[in-house]
């Protein structure tokens, strides 16, 4: 029998107590996989070099609103070729359970600044000719089951109408879709015009700004003279990639990326006490037997290594499957929160790390029954026994 069959035999020789403990590293890792990759989007740095489409946001808060007069300004700066707006309904349609992104749009503005996403022709001039038209990507509307001239209400939870009335509607004019991206879009668009004219507060005022630029080597400048603009007025500005104002637009609820760790920290703190307490726990049920093993010719160092080898195993099998398991649904996760997050993926960094992390937990929780297996006598452990 080699060393790796006795190893796993060993393992498994409570059955149930090891699969319920290899079941929690799963888990544990599962997490680590998932939040792992959450909190690097959140804290990883974007470079604004290179790119062509950047957003304008306000510089403290993104809760604060922009002059929709700002949209001028921008658009005379040197080597901006576009600039439209864009802003946060939020709103609740059926219940909160149904969240999908809702941003009052310029119909031809925001199309032209994102041309990957395609519209039939007919349907981007009813929604900009429809003073409650909208459109959805088509992917929310089969999921809905809309179809082009159904009315979708809409409860405000931030913006309510002249009034007071909560209640929005608007008419289906349109669907969109992206063909040419793996992530397809998920926000629902609806006239600006409208929803500026109707509501009750906060007229004139936009979320933030869309801009393209001539040239992408020379986003890091325009970016600059944009906020120079604005520097000393009541409504400065922050310009950045659209990947790093999706973070701060996000962050508003809180560093992410600490509030992750800090519950890794914690799975991780819980999974190390249950399965140290796994292996202590085998080594006093097999302490006769490697007294036994001991007497037939084992090595201390020999016998030390076949018990650490068994954390390792059972760290590194639940590490790898759950690391496997975050692989298969990182898809559809991105999906899933891509209006809020659409940089989402597992990285090779982070396996790599995972995979360090195993093994250092099966190490940490091996380490101590595997030195007491090493220093156990045989004359001790047969009379105990």
């Amino acid at each position: 029998m080699s060393r790796l069959s006795l190893v796993w035999s060993s393992l498994f020789r409570r059955k149930i107590r090891t699969l319920l403990t290899l079941l929690s590293v799963v888990v544990a890792f599962l997490l680590f996989g998932l939040l792992r990759s959450v909190a690097d989007a959140f804290t990883v740095g974007v470079d604004i070099a290179g790119v062509d489409r950047l957003v304008v946001s306000p510089k403290y808060s993104i809760i604060d609103p922009l002059p929709i007069a700002h949209l001028n300004q921008i658009a005379a700066v040197s080597g901006v070729t576009a600039v439209t707006q864009a802003g946060w309904f939020g709103g609740i349609y059926q219940d909160r359970s149904k969240f999908f992104p809702k941003y009052p749009v310029d119909p031809r503005g925001y199309f032209e600044l994102y041309p990957e996403y395609r519209i039939d022709p007919a349907q981007l001039d009813a929604f900009a000719a429809t003073r409650i038209g909208a459109v959805a990507p088509k992917q929310l509307a089969e999921e809905f089951g809309w179809q082009i001239g159904d009315r979708i209400p809409i409860e405000a939870d931030i913006w309510p109408k002249r009034g007071g009335d909560r209640n929005w509607e608007f008419e289906l004019v349109g669907v969109y879709d992206a063909p040419t991206l793996e992530v397809q879009p998920v926000e629902f668009l609806f006239q600006y015009d409208y929803f500026d004219e109707a509501r009750q507060y906060g007229t004139g005022g936009v979320g933030w700004f869309i801009v393209r630029v001539d040239d992408p080597a020379h986003s890091a400048e325009v970016a600059r003279t944009i906020d120079a603009l604005f520097e000393n007025s009541p409504n400065a500005t922050r310009t950045a990639t659209e990947a790093e104002f999706a973070m701060q637009f996000a962050n508003q609820v809180g560093d992410i990326g600490l509030m992750m760790t800090g519950i890794l920290g914690a799975v991780f703190f819980t999974i190390l006490l249950l399965t140290a307490n796994t292996m202590a726990q085998a080594l006093r049920e097999r302490i006769p037997e490697l007294a036994v093993m001991k007497t037939l010719g084992f090595t201390d160092v020999g016998v030390a290594t076949l018990v650490l080898g068994e954390a390792m195993l059972l760290c590194l099998l639940g590490g790898m499957f759950g690391l496997c398991i975050a692989v298969a649904l990182e898809h559809q996760i991105a999906i899933a929160i891509k209006g809020i997050l659409p940089t989402f993926s597992i990285s090779a960094g982070t396996l790599i790390m995972g995979a360090l992390l195993a093994a250092g937990l099966g190490i940490a929780v091996g380490l101590v029954p595997a030195l007491r297996a090493r220093r156990l006598a045989i004359v001790d452990a047969l009379r105990g026994h």
